[in-house]
């Protein structure tokens, strides 16, 4: 927060925060060491509160998101909402039973859900990450030369979503 008078000072600038939860007793198990949720909630605000474009990043998307459509009301111009896209973290979901929430049957009815709390409140825009593998193969012999593992497609949603 020491820095708000030199952000608001660039023209072109935006802050964001992760939040992956709005249950602090779940955001312990993933980011122990993190700040709390409220802490963060609070810094978006103040920082909305002076005037930047600020934005939350829902992601990886946990178990209990939907305290956090009222907790950023007001706070944040943007919301970005994503899966969990990586495997070094599959043991700690196995650990606490939490494994339904990296599948589709988990991510898909609580993006929709997330969205449409959203819609309608004050936040300008959400934006859905949406990734698709990419490989890329030899023009004449069509061998794979490359394979990226994921590459993001941002879909911004507005008032008419």
């Amino acid at each position: 927060m020491r820095d708000v008078e030199l952000l608001g000072a660039l023209s072109a600038i935006e802050v964001g925060l992760t939040i992956t939860t709005a249950d602090e007793s779940i955001r312990k198990i993933f980011e122990p060491y993190s700040p709390s949720i409220e802490e963060r909630i609070q810094t978006l605000g103040k920082l909305h509160s002076a005037g930047l474009r600020t934005y939350a990043m829902i992601a990886p998307l946990l178990s209990k998101p939907e305290g956090l459509v009222t907790l950023l009301s007001g706070k944040v111009d943007c919301v970005f909402i994503d899966r969990m896209n990586y495997h070094y973290a599959d043991w700690v979901y196995r650990k606490y039973g939490l494994e339904y929430a990296m599948t589709d049957n988990f991510f898909t009815p609580k993006k929709t859900e997330l969205v449409g709390a959203l819609k309608g409140r004050d936040t300008l825009s959400i934006a859905v990450l949406i990734h698709v593998p990419l490989t890329y193969k030899a023009p004449t012999t069509g061998s794979t030369i490359a394979s990226i593992p994921t590459f993001l497609c941002f879909f911004f949603f507005d008032d008419s979503f």
